[in-house]
């Protein structure tokens, strides 16, 4: 038994003769049974008939035509057919088929077609070739624009029978069609899938539909309500479902009825699923790595569409992280040595504290260049953490200098005593194609230069994170400023740059699991922030352990 009640009766004959289905009546209702929603279709639809039939039982006649009488129409229906034969039975046969062949006005068959157990099969079969590992999922639907404008139309005719009957309804209290759609469906897909359907879950399901038939439902409202269509990126249309609802919203009655009919006009044509796609949620992977290369570039080098250096830190990184974790893409982002991948629709995110040590055992195997500790699995909000007082941070460096100009040891102590310099950076010239122009203020905390010889001399310096150490000494043609060549005043140029620390005390360090203790050959100070000693700088010619 439907919980419908005496003041319904008007808003269910109406909407079943303006060509509503069954289940959009309930909405209009504000039946928010689920249960209801989940019956089948024709017997709902025939209990809605019923409910709406307003014809006298008579009190006289045989028993005969009494119970005939007393039968629901849609059960005389079946009775007349299956009795059938006759002209009348035929007739009453092609009506019950025209009937159940309606195409909904408002829902345009979401709701009648699209909610039963074949449908929620065919949406399991599908997320199963995608093959993600899931332990539950969250059902959304998109569905087109306009029957956002169907709705409304649809609702102004309810509103109108309450008006008459002195009552109001407002519109915030009719169900939606996709809250009804996932009552319906989230069980079915669920028990298909075996896995628990959720109102939040890390795992997404989404049903598009489309209906191109009625797509032009909604151009009335770009004269009306001009300001809210406004041409949106990665949006092939301007009349987006928010565009609409706002529209609708600005939008008198008088003046939707004049543009649009009340009830909707009957479509002609079934909604089309447009396709079904899952997404899982990123997973973002941190560690810190040191580099053992000078050649080696943080990111990939590729000017004009030429790739200018064979790899990068970036790439050596993620490249086994995304084989993996079978993931579609990939944001890196680093802070001196700390660093952070968010890894987009990961098809794999579950891995265990082993799992993800042996994950690091391969990147540092793939390549001499790099070495990779503290890597774990963290989360969206602890990935801000890396960023948060990054320009507050400082690092600090050692720098081989030559200048132009032959120098003596007492040309270079006046650089000591240097504390806190300002200087001005624009976007320097090798970055210009990847990052924004711009110009930032960076702060030079202290310097420390060590005589080598009548051109070159060697500077340590500690620096404000986010500063460009190369662009400081030779100037980048006047981008930075003050720069060392300014200091000096003569040219000055860097032969050799080496990261001696970085004050970023993330991510967590992660002790080394039992199985691998005593197996690594690193040296002490790669698994430390300090710097290496003579010992680790010969065996290590180039210097650039870090």
């Amino acid at each position: 038994m439907l919980p419908l009640k005496e003041k319904d009766r008007p808003i269910v004959r109406a909407l079943l003769d303006a060509g509503c289905c069954a289940r959009c009546i309930l909405r209009f209702c504000c039946v928010s049974l689920q249960s209801a929603y989940r019956q089948n279709y024709e017997d709902l639809t025939c209990e809605l008939q019923s409910f709406a039939d307003t014809r006298e039982t008579s009190i006289s006649g045989d028993s005969a035509e009494k119970e005939q009488q007393d039968v629901p129409p849609c059960k005389k229906i079946r009775l007349d057919i299956e009795k059938g034969g006759d002209e009348d039975g035929k007739d009453v046969k092609e009506s019950a088929e025209k009937t159940e062949s309606n195409i909904c006005v408002v829902c345009l068959g979401v709701l009648q077609h699209f909610c039963d157990k074949d449908f929620a099969k065919k949406i399991a079969e599908t997320v199963m070739a995608e093959k993600y590992e899931f332990h539950s999922l969250v059902l959304s639907v998109s569905l087109p624009a306009q029957l956002s404008v169907r709705e409304h139309s649809a609702w102004l005719l309810v509103k109108k029978e309450m008006r008459e009957k002195t009552m109001c309804l407002g519109k915030d209290d009719v169900i939606q069609v996709k809250e009804a759609y996932k009552w319906i469906l989230h069980s079915l897909v669920s028990q298909e899938l075996g896995v628990p359907a959720l109102a939040k879950s890390l795992f997404e399901v989404s049903v598009g539909f489309k209906h191109p038939e009625t797509d032009g439902d909604c151009h009335f409202l770009a004269a009306t309500c001009s300001g809210c269509f406004k041409p949106a990126k990665n949006k092939q249309s301007v009349f987006t479902r928010m565009a609409v609802v706002k529209a609708l919203e600005k939008i008198t009655e008088e003046s939707f009825r004049r543009k649009f009919s009340c009830p909707p006009k009957r479509p002609t044509t079934l909604c089309a699923l447009q396709e079904i796609q899952c997404l899982h949620v990123p997973v973002f992977v941190a560690g810190r790595y040191n580099k053992f290369s000078r050649t080696l570039p943080q990111t990939p080098w590729v000017i004009d569409g030429e790739r200018r250096m064979e790899s990068s830190v970036e790439e050596l990184i993620t490249a086994p992280l995304l084989s993996a974790f079978q993931a579609e893409g990939f944001n890196f982002s680093s802070s001196g040595r700390p660093f952070a991948v968010e890894l987009l629709n990961p098809h794999k995110a579950q891995f265990s504290t082993e799992e993800v040590h042996q994950l690091q055992e391969t990147i540092n195997k793939s390549s001499s260049k790099i070495r990779v500790r503290d890597l774990q699995i963290v989360t969206r909000e602890a990935v801000g953490h890396m960023k948060e007082g990054e320009e507050e941070k400082t690092k600090s460096y050692c720098a081989l200098i030559w200048t132009q100009r032959p120098i003596e040891e007492n040309d270079i102590e006046f650089l000591n005593d240097i504390k806190d310099l300002n200087i001005a950076q624009k976007t320097p010239l090798r970055v210009l194609h990847r990052r924004p122009l711009a110009v930032r203020q960076r702060v030079i905390h202290t310097m420390s230069a060590q005589y080598r010889d009548s051109h070159h001399f060697c500077l340590q310096l500690r620096t404000q994170a986010g500063t460009y150490i190369k662009e400081f000494v030779h100037g980048d043609f006047g981008r930075t400023r003050p720069n060392l060549c300014d200091l000096m005043k003569t040219e000055t140029d860097i032969l050799e740059l080496d990261v001696e620390s970085v004050d970023v005390d993330w991510p967590p360090v992660i002790p080394e699991p039992e199985s691998q203790k005593g197996r690594s050959s690193l040296p002490e100070h790669q698994h430390k922030d300090t710097p290496p000693s003579q010992e680790d700088i010969q065996c290590h010619p180039l210097g650039s352990l870090f």
